[in-house]
């Protein structure tokens, strides 16, 4: 087979690379072409050596090409695959400290809440253009696959207004798997059988089977509750999964941001989280993780370069959806996953019009879903909060109206949990200024934020949030990985 691949934001080097290797771990793909492009010439170069590494290595045909130019990239593509950071670490480091000065304490700030609002303004006009591009020089009938968050803004934007055939993957889902047949005793995650559904990030276990025996909520408790590791790092998970009867596919610290209990509190903070890793509830714990990863991965590149020359091993492929869906499309080898797609019915009670996560079915005819799935009560309706949210903001990036983007953030369960009206209009005027350069459809409304700014009497603090720490030097990296090391 012989067929192209565009990757826009190549330059994230790990995940590019992990997308790679899945991809070319099927026999049939060996002699396609992956075309990169990214904003970033730096981050391109090294990409682009490494990707040509492996396939030296592996004595490939496949053809690596890399530009800046994104319509070249896309140019005769079959797949076309986003894992854009618009705006970059600079732009997410207000997503977490703006919101902080008015008490808002975020974990990672991607999805919702009010970085994952402001980060989807200045991914959807991004988005937008990648579409046209897709739609005006991509081959006929091509495929947007998006990694970016907030996924269901960005995929949202993408099938609605950027009228291309697009499909949303994240691998929430597959995680969260793991840890159930792991506190089931279960020897491998194939042992479980499971229906998850709902919307990204707020996915819900509704059916649990291990080698076909029904699972429970009293069972999976107690199991969770038992397991010397999860029972400590996922206290609010499980409390949810006391109260709502189901498991959340999200991590500890992700799903307190989209619920008002846990968070609105410094002391209730505390409580809930865990600080054994960041993605357990750590104040902007997502932002120093990919901090440190950027500072790592840029001092380390010899060595992930050298990395490159060993072999592919296709026993250790990834569970990330994109080969799998690429695989099934052009051999029609039948794949069961989990995608993000407008609902269109699919699970009975969330809107139409909504961007879910659910099971579907892949071969050469498409992603076919898994239709007439009904969520529990309690579960639809934290999901709908979520929707409300996602639609007025998607609504607002598109019109570039700046009273909606405020009524979306103070809809926000959260936000809505810690700020009051007044605090919410002025935070929402600061990170528009803020972010301005990535903001092109608020570029009418930033003169008169910053009137409002100048003028506004909202008290604000400097906060490092309940449970803030700081970025690790390469040093300190250096010396906990031969401490891990040594014990290991």
């Amino acid at each position: 087979m012989s067929f192209k691949i565009a990757i826009i934001g190549a330059g994230s080097v790990g995940f590019t690379k992990k997308l790679f290797t899945d991809i070319l771990c099927v026999p049939e793909f060996k002699d396609i072409e992956f075309a990169l492009t990214d904003v970033s010439e730096h981050n391109l170069g090294m990409i682009k050596a490494i990707l040509d590494r492996i396939v030296e290595a592996n004595g490939l045909p496949t053809r690596v090409t890399a530009t800046t130019d994104r319509r070249k990239a896309i140019e005769g593509a079959r797949y076309i695959i986003s894992c854009v950071r618009v705006g970059g670490l600079e732009a997410y480091a207000d997503d977490i400290r703006i919101p902080l000065k008015y008490g808002i304490d975020q974990c990672v700030g991607d999805t919702i809440c009010a970085g994952g609002i402001l980060y989807g303004q200045r991914n959807i006009p991004v988005i937008l253009d990648f579409c046209r591009d897709i739609r005006e020089v991509a081959e006929t009938n091509a495929k947007f696959l998006n990694y970016a968050n907030p996924m269901a803004m960005n995929t949202w934007a993408a099938i609605e207004y950027g009228k291309v055939d697009t499909v949303g993957l994240c691998h929430g889902v597959q995680h969260g798997a793991e840890q159930i047949a792991e506190v089931l005793g279960a020897k491998s995650p194939r042992e479980l059988d499971y229906v998850c559904s709902g919307i990204n990030h707020q996915t819900w276990f509704v059916e649990l089977r291990l080698n076909g025996r029904e699972i429970g909520k009293d069972e999976l408790v107690a199991a969770f509750e038992a397991h010397p590791v999860y029972s400590q790092q996922e206290k609010l998970r499980i409390d949810v999964l006391k109260r709502f009867g189901v498991y959340s596919t999200e991590s500890n610290g992700h799903l307190s941001e989209y619920l008002p209990w846990y968070r609105k509190r410094p002391d209730e903070i505390t409580r809930w989280i865990d600080m054994s890793d960041w993605i357990h509830g750590e104040t902007g714990g997502y932002l120093r993780y990919s901090t440190e990863t950027r500072n790592w991965f840029e001092t380390e590149y010899p060595q992930f370069l050298e990395a490159a020359s060993k072999p592919i091993d296709a026993s250790k492929r990834s569970n990330e959806h994109a080969s799998h869906i690429l695989e099934a499309l052009e051999t029609n080898r039948v794949y069961r996953g989990h995608f993000n797609v407008k609902n269109d019915g699919v699970i009975t009670n969330l809107p139409r019009d909504a961007i879910i996560e659910s099971p579907g079915f892949v071969d050469r005819f498409g992603i076919n879903m898994a239709a007439g799935i009904t969520l529990p009560e309690a579960c639809a309706a934290t999901c709908m909060a979520s929707i409300n949210v996602q639609r007025m903001s998607v609504h607002a990036a598109i019109s570039g109206d700046i009273d909606l983007l405020k009524l979306a953030v103070l809809h926000d369960p959260l936000v809505g949990a810690v700020s009051t009206p007044e605090e919410v209009w002025q935070m929402v005027d600061e990170m528009v200024v803020a972010q301005a350069q990535w903001l092109p459809q608020y570029a009418h409304a930033i003169p008169a934020a910053k009137e409002r700014l100048s003028k506004s009497a909202v008290k604000t603090r400097e906060w490092a949030g309940a449970a803030r720490r700081n970025v690790r030097s390469i040093e300190e990296l250096r010396a906990e990985k031969a401490a891990l090391k040594q014990a290991g």
